[in-house]
């Protein structure tokens, strides 16, 4: 080793995005958003979770001369509830990253580059100490799983710490964890009494212990703040080699002693805050593992060959995205990203406190009632993570066996009801809610939606209502949106339409099963669906569907038999009814009158027989859920956007000498010429770049053509 290999680099990304799924479906949802792809997870994971798995690494000519795994090369940890949905909808993605901890064992002497992270991504400092720990412990718990050993270090949400947090974390075998500059207060050699305050002169170059309260200890790493900025908003992954050089320039030429240059982000500026900001990232970690005046580490490697020197105090509350410690998550402190004039984030702390009222609201009936089943109600919550992760009858068997407080057999759809409540009392607190700038917010109304979730299960347990003390907190969070008004109209207008129950599920089937030829036994979402009688008929564009099915949920295991019947009348135009199933006769009289109506075509009749017949509970399109109601629209609405297309194109083929003649003159094109030549040059350019055969001059003549007409091209759709 030469003598300056005392010079260490580690790159370390935060890679997370906010929970999006549906608290009732447990998947997500379309997200329009997101377009072109179906939701903000595929796209993000399109952008920068895949290529930075496979990551291309180019020549002076700009030829690829190698694929790579950049994980394996860095420090990274992942957000749960983001692998936990990459498992499933992206496992080749999530197998690389499993693998890259792997070969990084092999890099960096045993210790691999994953680092865990508090489960729900909440602010631990303002979170209640029994769920400070919860966190921890199921960061824990799903890193295990996932990783197959027990993380070195853990990553706290926009790396909020106080001395309370630490303590969790060490108490937990957590021996390392990540700050900001900012968030150190003053240092000392070990051994010696005088401290040196120092604010964000902090030198990041090295690994400093903290003590705390207990006696135990834990090292606490602090990044390079310049750097870290200059990747994440300066424009640094322009170029590879530049941001190896600037990586380079943080070591002290003078030192002699071992030096750590380290920076940290959110990983989602490898690819999709910075477009193949991936290919940066490789080509600076080829050019760093060539250099012999530097050796790439992570921290634990580090940390075993560099024990701190050095002891550090924290400031009281901090994190890394706050001028103002944490009130970004309590209070209208100022940060914030974006919004117009005069906007305001005066909801935060009315938000908060209805959140921690409801938390309250909640625990006490909690402990009681799942004191009758749980030998200990909380250590319950703890590890009911273990479920969270594997729903098997065998690991809930294996669950309730060892939790189980004796006696008669535990209820278990009243255990697992109490413990979803819980699950989703943790989740309300999920940072993202506060971060931006508006109470109607996408990642506020998701929080909120957890919150419904939890609320809702605690009225069926208790039989308690906590809606409304909840929603009166919560209307005095104001909105910067006039036409949004107040958290009540938040609630209101979009948490609780999201809100479904079983008959819910069963509108959804009812409508579908037009459709849809479900089989026996299906799937929807999270629930199972049993087929005990069905029938559906047909007559030009009319169709009619009934039958009788079990539903059973397949997180709680809550279910119910339900009679429906629908009927599509051609077009948007569906009706669909669904009831809790009564006597045998009642369902068979029921499927009778809908058949026999259908067959004399008396359509009118059937829309009367299902307001008799399922009495507030007639359902339309608006009942299904939004993949399956976009599917269905696609459906309906085909032949009507194929006659469109086809006026549009009549007219753009019809009228196109005339728009040549009005660009020779220099005269803007009429919009009703526009909009139709943009519809159809859009629709073939999708077309052609789809169909490998194409002649690429086709296409450069239809892009040569939207240019000198000034059209609008869809970009993102053609580049997906």
């Amino acid at each position: 080793m030469s003598p300056t290999a005392q010079r260490y680099l580690c790159i370390h990304g935060h890679f997370y995005q906010p929970p999006r799924e549906n608290p009732w479906l447990e998947a997500v949802e379309t997200q329009d958003s997101a377009y072109p792809y179906h939701d903000w997870n595929e796209r993000v994971t399109a952008e920068c979770y895949a290529p930075n798995a496979r990551s291309r690494v180019l020549d002076p000519q700009g030829r690829i001369v190698d694929i790579v795994n950049n994980y394996a090369r860095i420090s990274f940890n992942f957000g749960p509830t983001l692998l936990s949905w990459m498992e499933g909808a992206r496992p080749d993605v999530y197998a690389a990253i499993l693998e890259a901890d792997r070969d990084s064992r092999e890099r960096f002497s045993g210790h691999g580059s994953a680092l865990a992270q508090v489960h729900s991504h909440v602010i631990m400092p303002l979170a209640h100490p029994r769920d400070r720990a919860t966190q921890v412990r199921w960061g824990v718990a799903d890193f295990r799983h996932r990783f197959g050993r027990d993380p070195e270090g853990m990553w706290l949400a926009e790396t909020a710490a106080d001395l309370e947090t630490l303590e969790v974390l060490a108490e937990h075998g957590i021996r390392f964890t990540i700050l900001a500059p900012n968030q150190a207060r003053r240092v000392r050699r070990v051994g010696e009494s005088a401290w040196e305050e120092v604010g964000q002169a902090v030198d990041p170059s090295r690994a400093y212990s903290c003590r705390l309260p207990s006696g135990r200890t834990i090292a606490l790493f602090f990044y390079d703040g310049p750097i870290s900025r200059a990747v994440a908003f300066e424009g640094l992954l322009s170029n590879g080699e530049t941001f190896a050089r600037r990586l380079l320039s943080g070591f002290d030429p003078q030192r002699q002693e071992a030096q750590l240059g380290h920076i940290a982000t959110d990983g989602e500026s490898y690819g999709h805050h910075h477009r193949h900001g991936e290919m940066a990232l490789s080509y600076a970690l080829q050019v760093l593992e060539e250099d012999p005046r530097v050796r790439l580490t992570n921290y634990g490697e580090f940390l075993e060959r560099h024990p701190p020197e050095d002891e550090v105090e924290i400031q009281p509350q901090s994190s890394w995205s706050c001028a103002h410690g944490i009130e970004r998550w309590r209070s209208d402190c100022g940060c914030h990203t974006g919004g117009g004039p005069g906007w305001h984030q005066r909801w935060r702390q009315p938000l908060r406190q209805a959140l921690d009222w409801l938390r309250e609201a909640l625990a006490g009936p909690y402990q009681e009632a799942a004191g009758e089943l749980f030998a200990d109600p909380w250590a319950a919550r703890d590890e009911y993570v273990a479920v969270v992760l594997d729903r098997s009858p065998e690991v809930r068997q294996t669950f309730l066996a060892r939790h189980g407080a004796g006696g008669d057999r535990v209820d278990g759809t009243r255990a697992w009801e109490l413990l979803e409540m819980q699950r989703h009392a943790l989740l309300m607190y999920t940072s993202c809610g506060w971060f931006f700038n508006e109470l109607s917010g996408i990642e506020t109304v998701q929080i909120l939606q957890y919150a419904a979730r939890a609320l809702q299960l605690g009225e069926k347990l208790f039989g308690e209502r906590f809606e409304e003390p909840f929603v009166q907190r919560l209307a005095r969070a104001e909105s910067n949106l006039p036409q949004v008004g107040d958290g009540r109209a938040v609630w209101e207008r979009m948490v609780l339409p999201a809100e479904l129950d079983l008959p819910r599920v069963g509108a959804h089937y009812a409508v579908s099963s037009l459709f849809s030829d479900y089989p026996e036994k299906a799937t929807i979402y999270c629930y199972d669906v049993r087929q005990k009688s069905a029938r559906r008929l047909e007559a030009g564009e009319a169709k009619l569907a009934v039958g009788q099915v079990e539903i059973r949920s397949r997180i709680t295991g809550e279910r119910g038999d339900f009679t429906f019947g629908s009927v599509h009348l051609g077009g948007h135009l569906i009706n669909g009814g669904v009831r809790v199933s009564g006597p045998p006769e009642r369902r068979e009289e029921i499927a009778r009158e809908l058949v026999e109506a259908f067959e004399r075509a008396d359509l009118t009749h059937i829309i009367r027989l299902l307001d008799r017949q399922f009495p507030g509970s007639v359902h339309n399109l608006a009942s299904l859920f939004r993949d399956e109601q976009r599917k269905v629209l696609d459906q309906v609405l085909g032949e009507t956007l194929a006659r469109v297309e086809a006026e549009f194109r009549q007219i753009y083929e019809r009228q196109a000498p005339l728009m040549r003649f009005l660009r020779e003159l220099g005269t803007p094109l009429p919009r009703p010429l526009q909009a139709a030549a943009e519809h159809v040059l859009n629709l073939d350019l999708a077309a052609f770049l789809a169909d490998p055969t194409t002649d690429r001059a086709e296409v450069e003549r239809l892009l040569a053509e939207a240019e000198g007409w000034g059209l609008e091209l869809d970009v993102a759709g053609l580049r997906f």
